[in-house]
């Protein structure tokens, strides 16, 4: 009953904190932690502890998932040298790092007791960064390095920390030869599930035309997908990641009303998923502060120290890798604005939830019944390496961000290509039909072009009154060819989804608000002058811009072109 009630607690105490987070300009994920310790002085509360191999696979999988599904495999196959050098080269170097300051400032650890220690806190959480940059917009591309970063270093961090843990409880060195094998192992076994998962939920998904059932598969599969994974000894978080990215890949454009449900129910659920994870991050925190045996002062001190080699070496990493990467980057944004950009990117490498589900994790003995070698002191670590970047970071960071003047400027130009480019299907689409009364094409072109500028993040109100009576009569014609104008259109932005240098996040900007579009219309509905989105002014005198003039609608050869005089 303890859990119930502190499970009510914190879904509730979400819903107040994100309202305190936006209108303190603070990030509520960071607020939640300070919820969660204060939860835990309440009498009966400290007695209340979620089983540490419990953690990830309940809070770790949807989150990823959500998370992996606003990129897409062109974006990976762009940034996979970012991937490879943060997800796996960082977690690594951090791992050596943070293993050699551990052996120097913590007596009697041990090598290989070391090396977990820095497999815990070497991964930054791509949920923690994702919340908290909410309440400072960053640029898509950073945005992007952090979530190619985020989805996949879990997986490196893990496999280095079951096998150190195992060579620390059998008293054995650390084969490093194995455990690069292992990694790859699990890591090509996760890539066959998540596909193979893929597939079979979307042979289910046949079986059923119900949105709602369909929609529940979506949010079973997440978990399905991991716990396979990890019973075949891959790694479940790739498995997801894959399997999120090859269902998106997988969407087809007529199920508007699908998307939009879905949209909504995955807000909720990572909302109060991120709620709840981050409110026991603080009831763990207080947990083992208070029942460590060590030197609160030196332990402390060691996490301190820690904490700064991190940042340090996050800063360095960043750094070089992405002039190694993307040298053109310096060059086109000048080394002033350059190392801004890695700074934040450096500010923004919060731990989370892994951190603290690797750290509850560590067994109590070895093998032969002696304590495992520095564990308090490693538990201790954590929770500083925990209140520096996720506390002292993430309450800082949208301060940093708008102190350095990092934000994003121009993104919604990506929109306004993506909206001509669904708005030019339709009108062909519309063009091909055959025996469109002549009032109805005419009306649907004009719409579709006040349809663009709501897509494009614009809003444009057109009172046609005296029209909408000469088409009541053709109201069932109307809305068939609405209907395959739209689907056109759909169509295009999933393609624009998958083309490459387009940005998975401003496509589904797009489709959202052409789903919505459709969902409110219907198939019988004339009209298509409800905004749905209200942006700032500045975005909707941009969308208007452009929009194509109103004799351009006459024509669908005359709409706007996408880049490089794309049809």
């Amino acid at each position: 009953m303890s859990m119930i009630v502190l499970l009510i607690l914190l879904g509730m105490g979400t819903v107040i904190v994100v309202g305190v987070g936006e209108r303190l300009s603070l990030p509520w994920p960071a607020l939640m932690v300070f919820l969660g310790t204060a939860i835990a002085l309440i009498p009966g509360m400290e007695k209340v502890h979620i089983e540490s191999e419990l953690i990830l696979p309940i809070f770790l999988p949807p989150l990823l998932y959500a998370t992996a599904q606003r990129t897409s495999w062109m974006l990976f196959r762009s940034t996979w040298r970012f991937i490879l050098f943060l997800a796996v080269g960082l977690v690594a170097a951090t791992v050596a790092i943070v293993g050699a300051s551990a052996v120097w400032l913590i007596p009697g650890i041990g090598v290989t007791a070391a090396i977990a220690l820095g497999a815990m806190v070497s991964p930054p959480d791509p949920v923690a960064v994702e919340a908290v940059s909410a309440s400072a917009p960053l640029p898509r591309k950073i945005q992007q390095v952090f979530q190619s970063e985020g989805l996949f270093n879990d997986a490196a961090a893990l496999v280095i920390f079951q096998l150190a843990v195992s060579a620390t409880v059998a008293g054995e060195k650390l084969n490093f030869g194995w455990l690069t094998a292992r990694f790859v192992i699990s890591a090509v076994l996760a890539v066959v599930v998540g596909f193979v998962m893929a597939f079979l939920v979307k042979w289910l998904m046949k079986f059923s035309h119900n949105t709602v059932a369909r929609s529940t598969a979506q949010l079973v599969m997440p978990f399905a997908v991991y716990l396979v994974a990890e019973h075949v000894g891959a790694s479940g978080v790739i498995a997801v990641v894959v399997a999120a990215l090859e269902t998106r890949r997988q969407d087809v454009a007529e199920r508007a009303e699908e998307r939009v449900m879905q949209e909504a129910t995955w807000s909720v659920l990572e909302m109060l998923i991120t709620g709840v994870a981050f409110g026991l991050i603080g009831i763990e925190l207080r947990a083992t502060i208070m029942d460590t045996n060590v030197n609160l002062w030196e332990a402390a001190r060691a996490g301190l120290v820690i904490s700064l080699f991190m940042i340090i070496l996050r800063f360095l990493w960043i750094g070089v890798v992405m002039l190694l990467v993307d040298r053109k980057a310096q060059k086109q944004f000048g080394l002033k604005n350059y190392l801004k950009g890695v700074t934040i990117m450096t500010w923004g490498g919060m731990r989370g939830l892994a951190t603290l589900a690797l750290a509850l994790s560590l067994p109590m003995t070895t093998a032969d019944g002696s304590p495992f070698p520095g564990r308090d002191a490693m538990l201790m670590v954590v929770v500083m390496v925990l209140g520096v970047t996720l506390l002292g970071a993430g309450l800082s960071f949208p301060a940093a961000v708008r102190k350095l003047s990092v934000v994003a400027k121009n993104e919604h130009k990506q929109e306004q290509m993506i909206a001509a480019r669904a708005r030019r299907a339709s009108l062909n689409a519309l063009k091909h039909a055959d025996d469109v009364p002549e009032e109805i094409r005419e009306e649907l072109r004009a719409r579709l072009r006040t349809l663009q500028i709501q897509l494009a993040g614009g809003d444009e109100g057109v009172e046609r009154e005296a029209t909408l009576k000469k088409i009541q009569k053709h109201n069932a014609v109307f809305a068939k060819y609405q209907t395959l104008s739209l689907n056109a259109a759909r169509a295009e932005v999933l393609r624009c989804r998958g083309e490459r240098g387009v940005d998975p996040e401003a496509a589904d900007q797009v489709m959202r608000r052409l789903d919505l579009q459709t969902v409110l219309l219907g198939d019988s509905t004339p009209t298509m002058t409800l905004p749905l989105v209200r942006p700032r002014p500045a975005a909707r005198k941009a969308a208007a811009k452009a929009a194509p003039p109103a004799d351009a609608t006459k024509d669908p050869k005359a709409a706007p072109r996408g880049p490089a005089g794309e049809k």
